[in-house]
């Protein structure tokens, strides 16, 4: 019994030993492949959100050795006083909302199309995909050209009182170009990710559908986006942020003009940090920015989620 029970602990042991020399080489493994990651993310990412947010309590010209502890000050500030941040916060809710609504629509319009069965199909595919390799800076450049010279000269040309607006002087027409300008680029990189969820719709529910009777409508409204409903989550979370964070459209296409009529919320922080030089009260602006951004993104990507698994 004595040797049994020897034999027994030892195994036990044993066994021990072999978990904890397994585990330790698995946390040695993870730590090679996610512990440069990990660096690299603190350094260039978590490490500056956090000064940043130190910063936001603060009075500081983002040049001074000093810096003037205030606490809550640039936040009731933001809140109570600057409308030009309420109107950033206003219009950016707006062109987020037909940004994202278009873009998706349009994406998704557009893969339908070059999932057909056309011969020219991968070159439709790669046309509506280059605005997307376009800079957004460049973009806005070429655009302000094309709304302030090539429009106008068309209009001349057909005597069209409409197409010789000048439409980046307009508040409305500088909004909508901006949105126009958005859903050019970005629907082309949406319509990708939704062709690659039609290729991976079974043909075998659609025809099934066909021979019971349903009519494309049907098809496309019973079968297919319920199919699709994991790229829509993905979409609506990348344009959504897109969105939100549109900053080199806005800079090179209207400047925020005229008279800060078009000024979006990355725009007006970066005018109020590195413009006026009120570094603080920038970086707090940032901070609620980034505080909605994520909520907004969370909600969204939750709501989505669930209609998936109701789908």
């Amino acid at each position: 019994m004595i040797e049994t029970k020897k034999v027994i602990d030892t195994n036990l042991t044993d066994a021990k030993t072999k978990k904890s020399s397994k585990k330790l080489r698995d946390f040695l493994n993870y730590l090679t492949f996610v512990g440069p990651v990990s660096i690299v993310f603190a350094a260039i990412v978590l490490t500056p959100f956090l000064i940043g947010f130190f910063y936001s309590f603060t009075q500081w010209d983002g040049v001074a050795d000093s810096t003037k502890w205030v606490g809550l000050e640039n936040y009731k500030y933001i809140f109570t006083k600057d409308t030009d941040f309420i109107h950033s916060f206003i219009l950016t809710g707006k062109y987020t909302f037909f940004a994202v609504i278009l873009t998706n629509v349009i994406g998704f319009g557009l893969a339908l199309i070059v999932t057909q069965a056309l011969k020219t199909s991968n070159i439709l595919r790669t046309v509506f995909f280059l605005p997307n390799l376009i800079g957004g800076l460049l973009l806005g450049f070429i655009w302000q050209f094309i709304f302030n010279k090539g429009l106008i000269s068309i209009g001349q040309l057909l005597h069209s009182d409409f197409l010789q607006r000048a439409l980046l002087g307009e508040e409305k027409g500088a909004f909508w170009a901006i949105v126009i300008v958005a859903v050019w680029q970005g629907a082309g990189y949406i319509m990708v990710i939704y062709v690659a969820a039609l290729q991976g719709v079974p043909q075998e529910l659609i025809e099934a559908a066909q021979i019971d009777g349903a009519n494309k409508f049907q098809v496309l409204r019973k079968i297919i986006i319920p199919m699709v409903a994991p790229a829509v989550t993905v979409c609506l979370f990348l344009t959504i942020s897109w969105s939100f964070k549109v900053f080199d459209t806005n800079l090179s296409l209207t400047n925020g003009g005229p008279f800060k009529s078009t000024e979006m919320l990355a725009l007006n922080i970066y005018t109020e940090a590195f413009v006026n030089n009120r570094y603080g009260l920038g970086e707090a602006k940032a901070i609620v920015f980034f505080v909605v951004v994520a909520l907004i993104s969370v909600i969204q990507v939750y709501i989505t989620k669930k209609r998936e698994v109701e789908a």
